[in-house]
Order: structure tokens, then C-alpha cells, then sequence
């Protein structure tokens, strides 16, 4: 069968990757054309639009970028008909896979969800859309299949694929050696994915550096950022930043800052005492907090239902309170002990591995029931 997939951001590469993997695994025959990745092609996805080129963050920059938007939406939509796939898998960057679920509908080709758009945080009202547009939902997080319940629409609940990525880790004793690293402890310092907010978290994160004389701290690059943007953020410093490395630099971590999404979750399921940061474009933070209808900002807490980990949001995302909450992840072992135990909770509550292999089969038994 011939499968179409659309993932605008790293982590929608990484999960998508995995669901390719296994659906390979159950259609010999499968073709794949996709937007997405390095890890995509990997699986044998031809790539038509990667990922680095299509992720704007903010309502402003939204704005700004416009044109750009506007365009790739009507290339997209031409490709769809040129490749007449069986479905189109979209996987959460909701902006723009939702006006192309409507499309792909209006055009009679399936559409499977995998990884919800955060209705449940803001635009409640997409509900609807998706209820007319989507003839499959699959579902990442606990509380989404009660969240759609809610709406009258019926979803699958498949686990998060993270416990899949993270199983499947290889085992690689020499991090230390290999990025020339030091054998004091480590402090993580993951920014972000996307250009515009990497300048603006590493910097607020950097300002600690001198007051943890006996940590290092290294820098997640993300893989589709120039190598130069970080060696241009940390000059002068001490700190040493690793590319395509991020799992094994939070298997080595003592401890963590990391911007606000989807690696908050992936740090807590390393077992790594962090902290969430955030500050975006101040026009752009103001509508959102006037219009996203959720306590927490980082999914531990929003899983947790609770403060685990502490959230530096905007103003508060300064170097007198990163000081003091790193402080207590490192030296105050109560403090320590309570978070890490959260993190095992977590985990229950994440459905257990296997979530990549169960979407698979849900995507392929919808179609055979489809064709009958």
C-alpha cells in the first residue's frame, strides 16, 4: 500500500520513523512518501519537505511566515493528488495537517491521526473538525482518550512511542570520551529544536554555568541546526555541545534544564532530575496565556496532573530562580527522591512499550476493513 505521512518537527520524525519501522514489519509492499526527517528516510521514506523548513513557533512568527505557509499547504495538496496514496498519516503539528485532513477528505483518501494535536489544551472547537475529517485517531497520552470521550468521538489509546525510542537505545559505554568530556558530573542544558527559540533558551540557561564550578554542562544541538549556531552561542564558555546525541547525553546526565515539550518527557523517562523552561515572543506569550486552558506547560506535570517538576515560565525564567531549583535537584536529596519516584509513576501510566508496533496494527487493520 502506498502511505503519505506528514511530521513538521523532530520528535514527529522520531515517532514516525518508528511507526514506518513496523508497519514494514506487516506490508512488504508498503511505499512511503512523507515530510519529515533524517530518521524517516532512514526507514525508506522519500522525503518531500524536511522538517527544518517547515517549523515556525508562536503566533507572530506564524504570521510573519505566512507566505511561506500558504505555499507549502498548496504544494502539499497537489502532491496528494499526484500520489493517490491508500492514507494519509499525519502526525500532531496540527496548523497544518489539519486544513490537509480536510482536503485529503474532501478528496476521499483515508486519513489516520497518530499523536493527537493539543485540542484538549486550546481550540477545543477542532473536535469537531477532527470528527468530520479524521476517519482514524490514534492517541499518545492517558488522558486524551477520555478527553475525546468526552466529545463523543471513540479514539485508540496506543502508549507513548518515547518507551519504544528509549528501549531500543544501543548500549554505548564511551559518551565520555568521545565528545572529550571531563569526568565531572553533567548538567544537560537541552534548547529547543527550532532556530528562533534556541538562541533565546540557551542563553537564559548559560547564565548559571559559573555558579556550578564542579558540573559541566553540555548542550543537545539539535540535529537539523548548523553545527555554528552553537559554537556561536557558546563561545567564551566552557560548555561543549553534542549533535545527534541526545539520548546518550541524558543517559549520562546528573541533571537537567530543557525547554518546555516533548523532551521534558524524555528527560523524566531517563531518570533525570530537571527543569522546565520557557520564553517565547512576548506578543505571542501574552495571546496564548489568554487562550491555552491548561495548569501545567510540560507534559510530566500535565500526565502527573501535578507539580513533579518545576516550570520557569517567561519572567520567570531568570538566573536567580534557575540557581535556586538547580540547587535543589543536586543537594537536596528529599527533593531529588520525591521527583524520581514520580518519574516511575510516569511510566506506568504511559501504556509500557510497544506503542510504535500497536499503531502499526491499527493502521493496517483499518485499511484491510477499508477495501473490504
Amino acid at each position: 500500500m502506498k502511505y503519505y505521512i506528514i511530521a513538521g518537527e523532530a520528535s514527529g520524525d522520531l515517532h514516525a520513523s518508528n511507526l514506518i519501522k513496523e508497519i514494514v514489519k506487516r506490508d512488504s509492499q508498503a511505499d512511503f512518501r512523507a515530510w519529515g526527517g533524517d530518521l524517516m528516510a532512514r526507514q525508506g521514506a522519500e522525503i518531500v519537505k524536511h522538517y527544518r523548513d517547515l517549523a515556525f513557533m508562536g503566533f507572530v512568527e506564524v504570521v510573519l511566515n505566512l507566505p511561506a505557509i500558504l505555499g507549502n499547504l498548496r504544494f502539499c495538496k497537489r502532491d496528494l493528488i499526484d500520489y493517490q496514496p491508500d492514507v494519509l498519516i499525519l502526525v500532531d503539528y496540527p496548523g497544518f495537517n489539519l486544513p490537509i485532513a480536510r482536503f485529503a477528505h474532501q478528496q476521499g483518501i483515508k486519513v489516520v491521526y497518530y499523536i493527537s494535536p493539543q485540542v484538549w489544551a486550546w481550540k477545543k472547537g477542532r473536535v469537531k473538525t477532527i470528527r468530520k475529517v479524521v476517519d482514524k485517531m490514534l492517541v499518545i497520552l492517558p488522558f486524551e482518550k477520555s478527553f475525546y470521550a468526552d466529545h463523543d468521538l471513540a479514539v485508540d489509546f496506543v502508549g507513548h512511542p518515547l518507551l519504544d525510542a528509549i528501549q531500543s537505545l544501543p548500549e554505548k559505554s564511551d559518551f565520555i570520551s568521545d565528545n572529550k568530556l571531563d569526568e565531572r558530573p553533567i548538567i544537560a542544558l537541552l534548547p529547543g529544536s527550532r532556530k528562533q527559540e534556541i538562541s533565546k533558551m540557551l542563553e537564559g540557561m548559560l547564565m548559571v554555568v559559573p555558579y556550578f564550578p564542579d558540573y559541566q554542562f553540555v548542550v543537545a544541538a539539535a540535529p537539523s541546526i548548523d553545527p555554528a549556531v552553537y559554537i556561536k552561542l557558546t563561545a567564551g564558555s566552557q560548555v561543549k555541545f553534542v549533535q545527534n546525541q541526545t539520548y546518550r547525553l541524558l543517559s549520562h546526565a546528573t541533571a537537567a534544564l530543557v525547554t518546555s515539550g516533548t523532551a521534558t518527557l524524555e528527560t523524566a523517562l531517563f531518570n533525570v532530575p530537571e527543569i522546565v523552561c520557557y520564553k517565547a515572543n512576548r506578543l505571542s506569550y501574552e495571546i496564548a496565556r489568554r487562550i491555552v486552558d491548561i495548569k501545567f506547560i510540560s507534559l510530566v506535570n500535565l500526565i502527573m496532573d501535578k507539580e513533579v517538576v518545576k516550570e520557569l515560565i517567561q519572567n520567570d525564567f531568570n538566573h536567580q530562580n534557575l540557581i535556586r531549583e538547580l540547587e535543589l535537584i543536586l543537594h537536596d536529596e528529599q527533593h531529588k527522591a520525591r521527583m524520581l519516584s514520580d518519574f516511575q509513576l510516569l511510566k506506568t501510566q504511559l501504556g509500557g512499550p510497544g506503542a510504535s508496533a500497536r499503531a502499526a496494527g491499527l493502521v493496517i487493520d483499518f485499511l484491510n476493513k477499508s477495501s473490504n
